[in-house]
């Protein structure tokens, strides 16, 4: 019989609480995926929502676990400490990335007690002068995780909400 892995039991755990989300109506799921890379054997999943069809802003949930780390937990090394990354993504745009993305910082800084790293990558079309340019925003918690983080994740999930909730308004 196979036995899961760390990372299918937090796949499971993270599907299940942005599922459940979205079964109350706050939020609908805009994409999923559930990719094995043959290549590095690696694992990666992720999910990404949005509060409403049509709104330009979405949140990601994104999973990945190396092949070192399955190895090291399908073979019971006792010297290796397995676990997956965890990342959240906040996908949105900006009209001036240089008074936009430092306001943007500090909000999400606030909303997170200072803990994830925070990234933004800004990007446009070449050739085209853009009106607003695309943010990508990446939470990076800096440490591996297993399931002894489970009861974490609803409060991630909350925090991913209600940062997605606060760039939407951002807008208006």
């Amino acid at each position: 019989m196979f036995d899961p892995t760390i990372y299918d039991n937090i796949k499971v755990v993270l599907e299940g609480a942005v599922y459940d989300l979205d079964l109350e109506g706050k939020i609908i799921i805009t994409r999923r995926e559930d990719l094995i890379d043959l290549s590095s054997m690696s694992r990666t999943f992720a999910i990404e929502f949005a509060r409403q069809v049509g709104l330009p802003n979405k949140a990601e949930i994104h999973l990945h676990v190396h092949l070192s780390d399955l190895a090291a937990e399908i073979l019971e090394n006792p010297t290796a400490k397995p676990g997956c990354t965890l990342l959240i993504k906040l996908h949105t745009y900006v009209n001036d990335p240089e008074i936009d993305c430092p306001m943007i910082e500090a909000q999400l800084n606030a909303f997170w007690e200072q803990r994830p790293r925070i990234t933004q990558q800004i990007s446009y079309l070449y050739g085209e002068q853009p009106e607003e340019y695309r943010n990508l925003i990446t939470l990076s918690f800096g440490r591996k995780i297993d399931e002894s983080h489970l009861d974490d994740f609803s409060d991630l999930i909350d925090y991913a909400f209600e940062s997605l909730v606060w760039l939407d308004e951002r807008g208006t």
